[in-house]
């Protein structure tokens, strides 16, 4: 099991138990993975990533390794001007959409996808052994990359029939979140001719506008603004640009489920027989869909790792995760927020219909999730408490409880973050509704209850 290594990457409160000190060291362990140079390295808008780029690059050189700054960009832009320039690796400085007072860091391999949990265990082992490069032949230098995003909206573009696009006039308002991708997104619409009101488009590292992670409660803005300009779509994205939430023409929120059977039944008509990769939280219409193009759906653990990694060796051409996660194979293997708005412009412009009356055609499908705060050593204590009462579950992941494909409940500790995260499934909103609330309750219920003991654990290694 991982100890600094999360569910994507590593993250912590800046300056608390993601010191300086601990980048330089770690940036050492991943230098000594790497081997040779050069690297690319990317951060997000938080206000502690420029100082945090300087120690990653200063490690790197020390180590012997050559890298360039690209600034700031969107994770998935570093991701593909990693595989497309070149690089032997890179390193994204980001926490996602966790809070403000976080920062991290992700390692991507040179084919432009995260590393493996295997390699996550390699650098961490290196790590707790200081087993590092030490004295290289000569130091490596630190340059700066200034093609990362012309390479990564010109990458987006290549994959789809801009000049269909451009004869729609599409309305699209962007909710860009304070994030990363207020660099790329708008620059991508205008060069495709559609129409965009902006929401939140100032780079901000407090994501003072919404926070960081779109989520119904907060995107209420973008709704109404949809509705206001009759827009054909929202999208808002989370604060490193690799996830997307969408919003419908009837100022409507899709769930990342919703809009992932959308775009998977958009991209396998034209490519059936085709491979999709998605974690065990995602919802069961997954499938249905898949069939209908005699394609196969393969379930993973959560996190965008598991599902990436598992893309690249089956060639898969989808994949994606409930949380708005969404990975085009032909493009990257990766979670981009700006190429899942270019495929649901692309579907857009080859429907006579609005995304509204599109979604109209999908199964039925009823999923939600939810979280509570709690202690890693109250979140084992919980998963040991329903794998005693329900003890044929799937324990593969935290735990699923099942009656039958289209009715469960998963719960597990989150990879980033001290909290217990719940994702539930039913045939009706009624039974959704029921079924969340018996577990959310039986969670609380168990983290207070004191009586129950586990065994202690000091360091949290969670989402």
């Amino acid at each position: 099991m991982a100890k600094f290594f999360g569910t994507n990457g590593i993250r912590g409160v800046f300056s608390e138990d993601f010191t300086l000190e601990f980048v330089h060291d770690m940036t050492l362990a991943i230098a000594t993975y790497f081997k040779r140079g050069p690297i690319l390295i990317g951060y997000d808008g938080r206000e502690s990533s420029p100082i945090i780029s300087k120690v990653v690059c200063s490690a790197l050189n020390y180590a012997g390794l050559d890298c360039n700054v690209a600034g700031l960009v969107p994770t998935p832009c570093l991701e593909y001007a990693v595989k497309s320039l070149g690089y032997s690796g890179g390193i994204m400085i980001t926490a996602s959409h966790n809070p403000p007072q976080y920062n991290g860091i992700k390692p991507a391999a040179k084919d432009g996808v995260e590393i493996s949990r295997e390699d996550e265990l390699i650098i961490e082992d290196i790590f707790l052994k200081k087993n590092w490069i030490k004295n290289p032949p000569k130091w490596g230098i630190t340059g700066k990359e200034d093609k990362a995003i012309d390479v990564y909206i010109n990458g987006i573009i290549s994959q789809i029939d801009s000049k269909k696009i451009k004869s729609k006039n599409l309305k699209v308002v962007l909710d860009l979140g304070n994030g990363a991708q207020a660099v790329t997104a708008p620059l991508f619409c205008k060069s495709i001719g559609c129409e965009i009101f902006l929401i939140n488009e100032k780079i901000d590292g407090l994501f003072s506008g919404r926070g960081s992670e779109p989520t119904p409660q907060n995107l209420s803005e973008l709704s109404k603004i949809v509705l206001q300009n009759k827009a054909d779509l929202g999208i808002a994205f989370d604060g490193d640009g690799d996830r997307s939430i969408f919003c419908d023409d009837k100022g409507e929120i899709l769930t990342g489920d919703k809009s992932a059977l959308v775009l998977t039944k958009f991209i396998l008509k034209n490519n059936p027989n085709s491979l999709v990769v998605t974690c065990l939280n995602s919802g069961s219409s997954i499938e249905r869909v898949a069939n209908e193009f005699n394609s196969k759906v393969i379930r993973t653990k959560v996190g965008s790792v598991e599902v990436s990694r598992k893309m690249v060796p089956t060639n898969a051409l989808i994949g994606f995760e409930e949380n708005g996660g969404f990975m085009f194979g032909k493009h990257n293997q990766v979670r981009d927020g700006c190429m899942t708005l270019a495929l649901m412009l692309e579907l857009l412009a080859n429907s006579e219909k609005s995304l509204s009356e599109i979604i109209l055609d999908l199964p039925p499908s009823f999923t939600t999730k939810d979280k509570i705060s709690c202690s890693y050593d109250n979140s084992q204590k919980l998963i040991k408490f329903l794998k005693d009462e329900f003890p044929n579950s799937d324990t593969t992941d935290g735990i699923k409880i099942s009656s039958d494909s289209k009715n469960w409940v998963m719960i597990r500790p989150s990879g980033t973050e001290p909290i217990i995260r719940i994702y539930g499934e039913a045939e009706s909103q009624q039974k959704l509704d029921t079924l969340m609330s018996k577990y959310i309750q039986k969670a609380k219920s168990v983290i207070s209850d004191n009586t129950f003991k586990t065994n202690p654990k000091h360091d949290w290694n969670g989402e």
